[in-house]
């Protein structure tokens, strides 16, 4: 499994540890699963987006084609 190194702030280190720390979690769980949702979310608005822009677009498409 691949590795990577992050760089945090004291300020967003401390954060991390006492958010984690409240769901009972370590950070490096934390952190992971934060990234893989981000990672998803950004998936999924790009999905939403040309959907969106395929339907708006579909009548133009059809004439065109």
């Amino acid at each position: 499994m691949a590795g990577l190194n992050l760089r945090f702030t004291d300020e967003e280190i401390d954060a991390l540890r006492e958010r984690a720390a409240a769901e009972g979690r370590s950070m490096q769980a934390f952190a992971h699963d934060a990234v893989v949702a981000a990672v998803n979310e950004h998936a999924r608005l790009f999905d939403e987006a040309a959907e969106h822009v395929l339907k708006a677009s579909a009548e133009l498409n059809r004439r065109l084609a």
